[in-house]
């Protein structure tokens, strides 16, 4: 899966542990799914899944990982796949914009991504293989770009796997039942009811779409107004959550929380966030019974390169490589 800010990469086999050991845990709804690689390893485990996102790219990786039966599309989208790997490169826009106005991608990988996103285009597919097809190429560029993990930046010389050649591959589709959302996590929650819902928001000023706007312009395909020398959507501007506000996350989690319909939340932060755990235990308290898990994490794949400005120069020392993930996981009263 691609390289992700607050990716759970390594407390997923945790997630998935307190998710299994609840009683009567059959439905889960991911309100704010991201890569949805916690949906997909619930998923892989034997549960229900709903997981949703407001982002364009997040709701496709959803769709793929969560959604998606395998045996329903594998063949297909392997025939698909085929076809896509012999479309030659042909440059315009998204070359022109991400790959020498910017420089995120090598041009040479840059034609091919944008060939084969307009193939796709044409094509006209119904929306769970037109997914799949899209997570394979998000997934591909993810492994020949050129930055430090998010795309609010770019290096100043090409990053080594920035040269390979890119590699469509078939996603990790699971067999079996899921869904995938396109919404804000309030209307998911007040939606969608599930015996536990897992709640892992934006915990701190960095906008996830600013993060990784070229993902969302590469599945949107709407060729939009940007800005700066990251290039960034202009609606990175405009769209933002309360929960990057350190004023507004207190009330917003907390009326996410209230609206909650599940006998068991399970809430993920981080030690970084707005929000420390003296303020959100009180919070949860107020719904039921809270145990919390703390787990030492390493920090982001930035922070272990460096601090660098938009033209890809290091600017500055990291403070600290290590941080503390919480897991809070609530028994409601009723």
């Amino acid at each position: 899966m691609i390289k992700y800010l607050g990716s759970k990469r390594l407390l997923v086999p945790r997630i998935v542990e307190l998710a299994r050991g609840l009683p009567g845990v059959c439905t889960v709804l991911d309100a704010f799914s991201g890569t949805a690689r916690v949906g997909h390893a619930l998923k892989a485990a034997g549960l229900r899944v709903t997981a949703n996102d407001h982002n364009a790219y997040a709701a496709t990786l959803a769709r793929c990982y969560v959604q998606v039966d395998r045996d329903r599309l594998a063949a297909e989208t392997e025939r698909r796949l085929a076809e896509l790997r012999r479309v030659p490169g042909r440059p315009g826009w998204f070359t022109a914009t991400y790959c020498e106005r910017a420089r995120y991608f090598h041009p040479r990988n840059g034609e091919r991504i944008e060939a084969m996103r307009a193939t796709l285009a044409a094509w006209a597919l119904e929306p769970e293989l037109e997914a799949v097809l899209l997570v394979a190429l998000m997934e591909a560029a993810d492994r020949v770009d050129s930055t430090v993990g998010v795309q609010m930046a770019y290096l100043k010389s090409w990053a080594p796997r920035a040269l390979r050649d890119l590699e469509l591959r078939l996603p990790a589709l699971l067999p079996g039942p899921g869904r995938a959302l396109q919404g804000d996590a309030l209307d998911a929650v007040r939606a969608v009811e599930a015996d536990l819902v897992y709640l892992d928001p934006p915990y701190n000023q960095h906008s996830y779409r600013g993060n990784y706007h070229v993902w969302e312009t590469l599945v949107r395909w709407d060729q939009p107004e940007v800005y700066g020398v990251a290039c960034k959507r202009v609606d990175c501007r405009t769209q933002r959550s309360p929960y990057n506000s350190r004023r507004l996350i207190g009330p917003a989690l907390a009326e996410l929380v209230a609206a909650c319909r599940s006998r068991y939340l399970l809430v993920s932060f981080s030690n970084e966030g707005f929000l420390d755990r003296a303020a959100i235990e009180p919070l949860l308290a107020t719904h039921g019974s809270v145990a919390t898990v703390e787990v030492d994490y390493k920090r982001y794949v930035g922070a272990q390169i460096g601090i660098h400005n938009p033209r890809g120069e290091r600017v500055g020392a990291v403070s600290h490589l290590r941080n503390k993930e919480l897991l809070y996981l609530v028994r409601r009263a009723s």
